[in-house]
């Protein structure tokens, strides 16, 4: 398989293709680049209830993102659902969703690589002009992963994504290198998670001259593109085919991609798709400088 598309594999989809019936696994590891201890992690096994729960979450919270475990907990039991304040925020926690709502300032305690809102009135002209990301929880009937994305901000084309078992630092670092292939921003726009606060994604920014820009705490709609990105995906795509692994959701993501950059046009875009007008922009502006 060609060495430079499996670099762009996520984490989980290198770990599908390890087979220990032919070479042995650090050998494959050392292959794939991939780390022996990201291979046999696990991640903490939910009850199937809660995995149920979860995707109820996910459903309210994809509809109403300003709600936070109190108004979840009340939304769950009109649905038959009686659990307590308490499980609904532990789960929260592990989906990495949290209400929408400005938060109280709190004082730092430390340096952190947390950067100002650049955006602010702002609607970009052109393709690259401005760049976002943000990671989705997705839910199998097996497991839950994480879902991450890059987008143009103009076009609304998707220009890289991962899928990963694991919420940490690495597959969104991966999925931005794969979004460089394609070009680069003048603004990168993300929320505060840790993923995109750290060292290893902000130093990527900053060694191409790349300003930074992060929402608010508990702003959604400054980084509103993606949010209705999400809407879409969640709607369109994972809450109608019930994933049974980790497997399928890559494949059924992979599928609805590709059908969103190609096939699927937008009011917003003139009814064009945002491939067309993402490479559109891309060919205008070879065009200039040649």
């Amino acid at each position: 398989m060609d060495e430079k598309k499996i670099s762009g594999f996520s984490l989980e989809k290198k770990k599908v293709l390890i087979d220990s019936s032919h070479l042995s696994i650090q050998k494959q590891c050392r292959l794939l680049s991939l780390s022996r201890s990201s291979y046999y992690y696990k991640p903490a096994v939910e009850t199937s209830e809660n995995l149920y729960i979860m995707k109820l979450i996910d459903h309210i919270h994809t509809q109403w993102p300003f709600y936070g475990s109190r108004r979840i907990m009340e939304e769950l039991r009109h649905t038959g659902i009686r659990t307590n304040r308490k499980r609904i925020q532990r789960l929260m926690h592990v989906m990495a969703i949290e209400a929408s709502y400005p938060k109280k300032k709190k004082k730092k305690t430390g340096p952190e690589n947390v950067y100002p809102y650049l955006l602010s009135n702002f609607s970009p002209i052109v393709s690259n002009e401005v760049w976002c990301s943000d990671i989705t929880y997705i839910p199998t009937q097996k497991g839950y992963f994480y879902l991450v994305a890059v987008m143009d901000w103009y076009s609304r084309y998707v220009l890289a994504w991962s899928l990963s078992n694991s919420i940490d630092t690495s597959f969104c670092v991966e999925t931005l290198k794969k979004a460089f292939e394609l070009g680069t921003p003048r603004v990168f726009n993300t929320d505060q998670g840790c993923q995109f606060t750290s060292f290893e994604f902000t130093n990527l920014l900053l060694n191409k001259n790349i300003a930074i820009s992060m929402d608010h705490r508990g702003r959604c709609f400054d980084n509103i593109f993606i949010e209705r990105l999400w809407r879409s995906v969640k709607y369109e795509e994972v809450y109608l085919k019930d994933y049974l692994d980790g497997q399928e959701a890559f494949d059924g993501i992979a599928k609805y991609f590709t059908f969103y950059n190609d096939k699927r046009r937008h009011s917003a875009l003139k009814n064009k798709t945002p491939r067309e007008v993402h490479l559109k922009e891309i060919r205008s502006k070879t065009q200039i400088f040649v």
